[in-house]
């Protein structure tokens, strides 16, 4: 199975996801200044104080953008307005929301775009990475990389090793997120495809992330990005909407 292709946000608005199914938002994070108010008052005391912490104001204002759309996301797909979703941490930090508990979501953002992963009764993971120039490729590489990873890498033309190495960050971030076990979980400890169609399966999975049937999903929204998508078990479907107005996208849901 593969995601569907990139459609028309309304049509996701109108959908709930039938159980174990996935949806795939991506979403421009710039706002126009005279939103930026309403989306900060939204956040709780504790995310207003994480965003203060960042030093440059993009930064900052794409944090703020990212977690007001998540609100509004979850909101809509909870039924409750944005401000009042709770959220809470598990063991090693993954976020869930306090209720219902029948939502389950992930987010990333990178480049000024936040890709948010929600489904129905499914853990799920997301990660998404703007191509930069990397200095020391093959050394981050052989840091974190299993060698069946190195090798494939290595394989590659000079010229094609920083697409590949961004997607293999991507597939092994979205991995880690969705078992929700944060740094516990060593990166070189299991291994993911590099090719740009994903073989599905994570290999080599430590035996401590409970379960075998993870599933890989590449969902890139675009050209200079990489994003994957990791599913508990094999969603019966995976629908995926891009968004450039954020603030337009707030204001239809509430904010």
């Amino acid at each position: 199975m593969k995601p569907s292709p990139y459609e028309p946000y309304n049509r996701l608005l109108s959908a709930r996801p039938a159980r174990g199914d996935v949806h795939v938002w991506c979403v421009s994070l710039g706002l126009p200044e005279d939103r930026f108010s309403r989306f900060e008052q939204a956040l709780s005391p504790d995310e207003r104080a994480r965003a203060d912490r960042f030093r440059f104001a993009v930064h900052r204002q794409h944090f703020v953008a990212a977690r007001g759309v998540l609100r509004c996301l979850l909101g809509h797909y909870a039924e409750m307005p944005p401000a009042q979703i709770q959220f809470q941490e598990g063991a090693h930090g993954k976020p869930a929301l306090v209720a219902p508990d029948r939502v389950r979501f992930n987010v990333s953002h990178s480049g000024g775009l936040g890709l948010y992963a929600i489904a129905n009764e499914r853990e799920v993971g997301i990660d998404i990475e703007k191509h930069r120039a990397m200095d020391d490729l093959n050394g981050i590489a052989k840091h974190y990389f299993a060698p069946d990873e190195l090798a494939e890498l290595g394989k590659l033309l000079p010229e094609n090793q920083n697409t590949a190495f961004f997607r293999c960050w991507s597939r092994k971030e979205a991995f880690v997120k969705a078992v929700g076990m944060g740094l516990s979980l060593p990166l070189d400890s299991f291994s993911v495809s590099l090719d740009e169609e994903p073989t599905t399966s994570i290999a080599r999975q430590p035996r401590r992330t409970a379960r075998e049937d993870w599933m890989l999903f590449d969902v890139t929204p675009r050209a200079g990005y990489s994003a994957a998508l990791v599913t508990e078990g094999m969603p019966a479907a995976i629908r995926c909407t891009r968004v450039e107005d954020a603030a337009k996208l707030a204001g239809e849901l509430g904010l």
